[in-house]
């Protein structure tokens, strides 16, 4: 086959997720509903927690802008999902397909750090709860947020870079649905050496030391927890801590299966349904793992919806 520069594709085809009508029909009304579940969940979370002046606290802070991330997040695969199902064209501009990477990319990292954060601020609060507040200021929270989007967005103009100056040699048919890095690695014929090696850098600083920096720190709380003398301290730590991180481990396990392994061992129909747990899940899911199952979040939604009746 002729080889082609970067240049010459113009465009992708998204194959999706499979090419039966019936079957995409149903996959549509799946991916919709958890859509709109995730806009409306955490939607809801964000105007709570803003309304809600006992809830300004850090731990919420974090919450607010994982909910704010997650609604951005979903925002740049599921439309185009949706649209898909429906249509016969499934072409996505290469600028399109570059734009979807940066940014998908970037919120992905950014997610990364902020899950990082968040785990630490459990940590202070569980160890230190009279030094708490002292301990997690606003001027350090919004600095640990802003440095999550920095360090995510950075890493992205990166990879994005690296990834769409290769030469798509090969068909221009991702088996995917969405502009992910294994399907574009599995369509170059030029994969070097030295992008293997961006490649693995990005992985390391922006997956492998947040998880490992998140699993210290639950390991710490769980030390901490078992050293609680009242039972009812133990019962309210160890549910909240085993929730959140297995929203985590599903979240950085599925991450590290797909872009830790060699252009070999790529099974894109397998890979991307594994795809679905970190870029459709976890934006649904989050706002029930970490806050909507909590009591004060329970409350305070209860008070705000009696406020609106009553006006």
């Amino acid at each position: 086959m002729e080889k082609r520069n970067h240049s010459s594709v113009t465009s992708f085809i998204l194959l999706g997720f499979t090419t039966d009508p019936k079957l995409q029909l149903l996959l549509f009304v799946v991916f919709a509903i958890a859509y709109v579940t995730t806009l409306m969940g955490n939607i809801t979370l964000i105007v709570v927690i803003r309304r809600s002046s006992w809830l300004h606290t850090p731990m919420y802070f974090f919450i607010g802008n994982l909910s704010f991330l997650d609604l951005w997040y979903s925002s740049v695969y599921t439309p185009k999902i949706l649209l898909n199902f429906l249509s016969e064209d499934k072409r996505i501009s290469f600028a399109g397909c570059a734009a979807q990477f940066f940014v998908s990319g970037g919120l992905t990292l950014t997610e990364c750090y902020l899950l990082a954060a968040m785990a630490y601020d459990r940590y202070v609060a569980i160890s230190n709860p009279l030094l708490y507040a002292t301990a997690m200021s606003k001027k350090l929270c919004m600095g640990l947020v802003a440095a999550s989007y920095l360090g995510g967005f950075a890493n992205s103009i990166l990879i994005t870079s690296h990834t769409f100056t290769l030469s798509f040699c090969d068909a221009d048919i991702i088996d995917d649905f969405f502009c992910d890095l294994p399907p574009l690695v599995m369509l170059s014929c030029d994969v070097t050496d030295s992008y293997q090696t961006v490649l693995y850098f990005i992985l390391t600083s922006n997956v492998i030391l947040p998880s490992m920096l998140i699993l210290h720190s639950y390991a710490s709380i769980l030390a901490v927890v078992l050293k609680m003398r009242l039972a009812e301290g133990q019962r309210k730590a160890f549910p909240t801590c085993a929730a959140h991180f297995t929203t985590i481990s599903l979240y950085y396990g599925s991450i590290l299966f797909i872009y830790t392994r060699p252009k070999s061992s790529y099974i894109l129909g397998r890979d991307k349904v594994i795809s679905v747990v970190y870029t459709v899940m976890p934006p649904m899911l989050n706002p029930f793992i970490y806050s909507l199952r909590n009591q004060e979040v329970k409350k305070a939604l209860k008070r705000l919806v009696k406020r609106q009746a009553a006006s």
